[in-house]
């Protein structure tokens, strides 16, 4: 797979899902968020993703990620994309955030509906 391709297919996988948006990223590259809230973003053949810490230091336990490139002691992780199978991974953990992301806007949507007058 080459890098362009495995990264449009990241890209045209992720802007299909409802509230996604797509942003340039302020370090360059490809920005995804579900309203304000960062998935994470591309640049060139990687993607970075931020999960709290307890996640990040499973994923990279199971190999399923490396510590982030620039900020390694953070929460983000760095995935490459080198191949089909990486992109797959970085789907499945795009679609990880995106779905802790859903939850907790319901979970903010319902607490608000309680807490209204």
């Amino acid at each position: 797979m080459t890098p362009s391709a495995a990264r449009q297919t990241v890209i045209e996988e992720i802007a299909r899902w409802e509230g996604v948006t797509v942003h340039d990223h302020g370090m360059g590259g490809v920005e995804f968020r579900l309203e304000r809230r960062e998935l994470g973003h591309l640049h060139g053949i990687i993607a970075d993703l931020p999960f709290p810490r307890r996640i990040r230091d499973e994923l990279v336990a199971a190999g399923r990620a490396r510590p982030h490139h620039v900020l390694p002691d953070s929460g983000w992780v760095t995935v490459p994309m080198r191949t089909s199978s990486e992109v797959a991974e970085v789907i499945a953990l795009f679609r990880q955030n995106y779905d802790r992301a859903r939850a907790a806007r319901a979970q903010g949507q319902a607490h608000r509906h309680h807490t209204s007058p």
